[in-house]
């Protein structure tokens, strides 16, 4: 199941949020320097001349998302081969320079974002944990460069001063919050208990969820919070268990795993709900049937409506020496996220960080008089004809607002099997 969310561009940086989830339906209504000199493109038509794109990406290779980086990363490459595959005809070629921004406790990004800064980089997509995201975006920005996530749902990015510079393929969790409270309370649960990720990420998905299962009816009776880094639950469980709640969110990333064990043979699985953080297919890393009925919640549309994509971004590993994937969460929106860039610099007719920014809401449909197109090749002959595209992608619409926000997205609603892995619910 997927649940579509709307809204309109709101009038300044601050929004406000309503919306009622249903079983199938969330409504939002909500109240942008490196290497190049910017150049007027009002009259620029035909080919580019040597318009060399840099990008970086900041995804995590380790850390507590690090199950995260290879499908993030295969969706860069993939977009990547795409735009070079159109090089000749575009004029445009592009370099991707693959980076770690690890977590907010091994801290990768404070090594890595300065090496990826020295490679004049346009922009650097990443991180995939908004509260990563946070321990950079000001180092970025204010280096004139754009950081572009494809996963950052935190609302605190909504009017974070960014100097325009920040955009994300991901909507903001008020609207995963939203759909996995209601879902929880349709389930027939009056109770629930949370164990949440004391960042900028957990903190605000259980608020979310939180005011959408206490607007449905129900109670929130325990919420214990953990930090990056901590490596034992057994006080965070205890709370819970003893707080005896109808069903529980498990609002974490990889720590999940440590936490499942200790809950297995005391609480339903039925009755557990996961969210994008660490919705995973945990196959034989537990026993079978473990998870059998548990819900959990992902930014994007289904897995199963982009099986096209997903099939060619296999195909693409195979054929390129990469790994197999396992898990495909973020993938179209990284893959989003590059051709975006890749698009804005052609119609900006430039490598400039504020004049590709600049165009990523033209090129988004944000304008709201583009021609709507499907891939790089096909949006890359409207601009070059002259004309203004409007690129509806892998993961949605996008459109993004005056604040970088996309104002059209989709929340997957999956469930495990037998087997531990999910599959799109069909309840």
């Amino acid at each position: 199941m997927s649940v579509f969310g709307k809204s309109r561009p709101a009038r300044s940086r601050g929004k406000v949020w309503t919306g009622v989830a249903l079983t199938a339906t969330s409504a939002l209504l909500l109240s942008a320097c490196a290497s190049g000199e910017p150049e007027s493109t009002e009259e620029a038509q035909g080919p580019r001349e040597d318009l060399a794109l840099t990008i970086g990406t900041a995804l995590p290779q380790t850390g507590n998302l690090a199950f995260l980086g290879p499908p993030e990363e295969a969706g860069v490459a993939f977009a990547a081969q795409q735009v070079n595959d159109y090089a000749e005809t575009s004029g445009l070629s592009l370099e991707v320079v693959f980076g770690d921004s690890g977590d907010t406790d091994n801290k990768a990004y404070e090594t890595e974002i300065p090496r990826l800064l020295g490679e004049n980089v346009s922009a650097i997509i990443g991180a995939a944990s908004s509260g990563t995201s946070l321990q950079f975006i000001d180092q970025v920005v204010g280096a004139g460069v754009i950081q572009f996530s494809p996963a950052n749902t935190s609302d605190a990015f909504t009017t974070y001063d960014d100097n325009g510079l920040y955009f994300r393929t991901a909507p903001s969790d008020v609207l995963q919050g939203e759909v996995l409270g209601n879902l929880i309370a349709e389930d027939g649960n009056q109770t629930l208990g949370l164990i949440v990720l004391n960042d900028s990420y957990g903190t605000g998905l259980a608020k979310y969820v939180t005011e959408a299962f206490e607007a449905a009816g129900g109670e929130v009776v325990a919420a214990p919070t953990y930090n990056t880094g901590d490596t034992t639950f057994d006080s965070q469980i205890s709370e819970v268990l003893a707080a005896d709640p109808d069903a529980i969110a498990l609002i974490t990333f990889e720590e999940v795993k440590t936490i499942l064990p200790s809950l297995f043979g005391q609480f339903p699985a039925d009755k557990l709900y996961f969210v994008d953080g660490n919705l995973s297919n945990f196959g034989d890393q537990f026993p079978a049937g473990s998870l059998t009925g548990a819900k959990g919640t992902l930014p994007g549309l289904s897995i199963d409506s982009i099986s096209d994509f997903t099939g060619e971004l296999d195909a693409f590993l195979a054929e390129t020496g990469g790994e197999p994937l396992s898990e495909y969460s973020y993938a179209a929106e990284s893959f989003d996220a590059t051709v975006l860039l890749s698009l804005a610099a052609l119609a900006a007719n430039s490598t400039d960080s504020a004049a590709i920014a600049e165009k990523l809401i033209e090129v988004s449909g944000g304008s709201g008089d583009g021609t709507k197109c499907t891939s790089f090749a096909e949006c890359a002959d409207i601009i070059l004809a002259g004309d203004v595209a409007d690129y509806d992608g892998v993961s949605g619409p996008i459109t993004f607002d005056e604040v970088g926000d996309p104002t059209e997205a989709s929340i997957g609603i999956y469930q495990f099997g037998e087997d531990n892995t999910y599959a799109a619910y069909e309840g």
